[in-house]
């Protein structure tokens, strides 16, 4: 295996857990790997195909994740990968599906598998592996429900249920059972390493005032090491601040949401991997599929919705292993933000009742959906438990009962985050326990641990004279 390993990828040891995954999946066995942010989980499902001497099925979530890995393999000279999505023209895309037996990779979203040709194409080309990336997507508690994650254990049936592997990096015990059941996984080998990375020092930096929090940011964009990644819950804010510090500051700076157009997303994305840019003020669009090993810093200048989507996104630091920093930036009441953002997520009991009636009388989902005001987050989950759920005079008050039990699930996840920054013991350990792990002492831990200079220096002096004075544009600011 180590012969292969360099013959093929250009590598003389393996990382920790790569081989155990590995040889479990060559063995033929389904398998739960969960991998830390950056221990090169590509490699497990890479290597078993030239084991294997077969097709490789892998479901991706992003476009830009399955582009990134596209181009990886290609630069190493395989030339058998495709990936089915909306970069690929139409012609190119229908020709790709009519030819799918002649790839070695196929890269695929679980959208695309629920259509016919695809799936007829893809029976046809005896799938040695069926790899799920970014498995915690199952879970419908995750942080992205995408309805047709639910459906992939049927379309594994329908390719003949070759050997499965089911790669994340941050899933709690209660999201790997979802994953092992919705996959259909039969006795599965689970290689579970911690989500500790102990080279990134984890920090907390609390605010009396939003312009206080924006000084706060300029401060630690000029003082720390870049290149960087700032997130922020609001593409506005993060298209203003990344043009004001641009302006204003020597940093090269540039805002990356879904908001902007393709070529544009692509634009910045390159210019980061090239060190044309020393940070992206982001949302969570940014960062998964940017193989970018020497991101020294991440910030979070809103707070995330759960430890599992905190620990992928500082994951993105630090990759070759020097040490880096994460900062999240707290106001008092930013934890209203994710909760704000579960309100407008979730439809209202009246919608319920309506999308029931509408869709009863055969009214398309389009019709339905803009009739009724629902967002396109509101409109799928209907639509997953207009399939899941059978329709009867219960129905709407099933959907409601579990929307209610998702809500308090997705508040508990916030309070979680809550729980980490207003801590007085240690950080990392706040962590780690959420994923049901133990921990060793380490340096550079946590600024409760204490931290060495620079990551010890004090950011922003808070005891000037107007620190306790908000103003009503700021209080205003907080609210919103």
């Amino acid at each position: 295996m180590e012969k292969l390993l360099f013959e093929k990828f250009g590598y003389r040891s393996f990382r920790e857990g790569q081989k155990e995954v590995i040889e479990s999946v060559v063995a033929g066995c389904d398998t739960l790997a969960m991998l830390p942010t950056g221990k090169g989980k590509s490699l497990c499902y890479q290597m078993p195909s030239y084991v294997l001497n077969g097709p490789v099925l892998i479901v991706s979530p992003l476009l830009s994740l399955m582009q990134d890995q596209v181009e990886q393999l290609m630069v190493r000279g395989e030339k058998r990968v495709v990936a089915l999505n909306s970069f690929l023209p139409y012609k190119e895309r229908l020709k790709a599906i009519n030819q799918l037996h002649r790839y070695r990779f196929i890269f695929v979203s679980p959208e695309m598998l629920t259509l016919d040709n695809v799936k007829r194409a893809l029976s046809m080309c005896s799938i040695r592996l069926f790899v799920v990336d970014e498995a915690h997507c199952i879970s419908q508690w995750g942080p992205d429900f995408r309805p047709d994650y639910l459906l992939l254990g049927k379309v594994k049936e329908q390719l003949g249920n070759p050997p499965t592997l089911a790669l994340t990096a941050t899933a709690t015990e209660k999201i790997r059972q979802d994953i092992k059941q919705s996959l259909n996984m039969i006795r599965p080998v689970e290689w579970i390493y911690s989500v500790n990375r102990s080279n990134i020092s984890l920090s907390v930096e609390k605010s009396k005032s939003f312009s206080q929090k924006v000084k706060l940011l300029e401060k630690c964009i000029t003082s720390f090491s870049a290149p960087g990644i700032v997130y922020f819950s609001s593409k506005q804010l993060a298209d203003e601040l990344a043009y004001e510090f641009h302006s204003t500051t020597s940093r090269r700076i540039a805002s990356y949401h879904a908001g902007l157009d393709q070529e544009q997303r692509i634009l910045i994305q390159q210019q980061f991997l090239n060190d044309q840019l020393d940070w992206v003020f982001a949302t969570s669009a940014f960062g998964m599929g940017i193989n970018k090993e020497n991101i020294r810093t991440i910030i979070h200048f809103h707070m995330p919705s759960s430890m599992e989507s905190f620990v992928q996104e500082i994951g993105r630091a630090g990759r070759d292993g020097q040490k880096s920093l994460s900062i999240l930036l707290y106001l008092i009441g930013d934890e209203q933000i994710p909760t704000n953002l579960l309100d407008l997520e979730r439809p209202s009991s009246l919608q319920v009742r309506e999308y029931y009636r509408r869709r009863e009388s055969n009214q398309d989902l389009v019709t339905v959906s803009e009739s009724i005001g629902l967002t396109e987050i509101q409109t799928r989950i209907l639509q997953h438990f207009e399939k899941h759920i059978e329709k009867n005079n219960q129905w709407v008050s099933e959907v409601d009962s579990q929307l209610a039990r998702r809500l308090v699930e997705k508040q508990r996840k916030i309070m979680d985050v809550v729980r980490f920054v207003e801590t007085d013991n240690c950080r990392r350990k706040v962590l780690v326990e959420t994923f049901s792990e133990g921990l060793n002492e380490q340096d550079d831990c946590c600024d409760v641990c204490g931290l060495k200079k620079p990551y010890g220096e004090q950011l922003l002096t808070t005891n000037n004279d107007n620190s306790n004075f908000v103003s009503w544009q700021e209080r205003l600011s907080q609210l919103f």
